[in-house]
C-alpha cells in the first residue's frame, strides 16, 4: 500500500511540474531578431490598455501586433546603429502620469486596470520608453531633411490667423512670433511621410521567417 501511495505522490509531482512548464514558442524571426508568442501577446495587451480598447487576442489582432513588432525590429536595428537620444526616466514618468490623469481617478484604479489587461507596470514602462525612443528616432532621423518655406508659413498664418489670438488680450500674434510653431505644424505630416516611405523600403528588404503561419 505504501508503495502505491509513493507512486501516486510521485505521479502528482511529475504532473504538477509538467503543468507548470509554459513553452514560449518562437513566432517569427526578423533577420536575426527573435519574436516570441509572448512578445505578441504582451504587445496586444499593452496597446489595448494604452488605447483604452477592449482586450482583443483574436487571430486578426495577433497579425496586427506581429506587423507592429516587425516594424519595431527594423526601427530598433536602425536606432542601435545611430546616435539617437534615448528618453530620460522623467520623460517616461511624465507620459505615464498623463495616462493616469486622463484615464483613472486614482492609483488603485490604475493598478486594477493593469491586472485586468494582464500586464505589469514594469512592462508598461518598458513599452512606453521604447515608444518614446521611436518618436525621438523619427524626429532626429527625418526632421532635418524636411524643409518648410516662408511661403508655406505665410499661407498657413493667413488661413489660421484667428488661432493665434490671445484669449485674454484679444491681440493676434505676429507671423514672426509664431513662425517656429507653424513650421513644426507644417513639417509634421511631411516627417511622417518620410518615415512611412523609409519603413516601406525597409519592409521590402527585411527577411521574415514566420514560424507561426497564421501571422502572415
Amino acid at each position: 500500500m505504501k508503495r502505491h501511495v509513493a507512486r501516486l505522490s510521485l505521479l502528482f509531482v511529475v504532473c504538477g511540474l509538467a503543468n507548470a512548464v509554459v513553452v514560449d514558442r518562437i513566432a517569427m524571426v526578423v533577420s536575426n531578431h527573435v519574436i516570441k508568442e509572448s512578445d505578441i501577446e504582451r504587445d496586444i495587451r499593452i496597446t489595448d490598455f494604452l488605447n483604452g480598447d477592449k482586450l482583443d487576442l483574436s487571430p486578426a489582432a495577433r497579425r496586427k501586433a506581429a506587423q507592429r513588432l516587425i516594424d519595431q525590429a527594423m526601427i530598433r536595428r536602425e536606432f542601435d546603429q545611430g546616435r539617437y537620444t534615448a528618453p530620460s526616466p522623467a520623460e517616461t514618468g511624465q507620459f505615464l502620469e498623463q495616462v493616469k490623469k486622463q484615464r483613472f481617478h486614482n492609483d488603485a484604479e490604475f493598478q486594477q486596470a493593469l491586472r485586468t489587461y494582464g500586464i505589469t507596470q514594469q512592462e508598461l514602462e518598458s513599452h512606453v520608453r521604447w515608444q518614446i525612443n521611436v518618436l525621438h528616432f523619427i524626429e532626429q532621423r527625418f526632421r532635418p531633411g524636411v524643409l518648410v518655406s516662408e511661403q508655406e508659413v505665410d499661407a498657413y498664418y493667413r488661413a489660421h490667423q484667428a488661432e493665434f489670438r490671445n484669449a485674454k488680450t484679444g491681440k493676434v500674434a505676429s507671423v514672426d512670433d509664431v513662425s517656429e510653431q507653424i513650421q513644426d505644424i507644417i513639417a509634421a505630416p511631411k516627417v511622417n511621410k518620410e518615415f512611412e516611405d523609409w519603413l516601406d523600403r525597409a519592409r521590402k528588404r527585411i527577411k521574415v521567417d514566420y514560424r507561426e503561419p497564421s501571422l502572415e
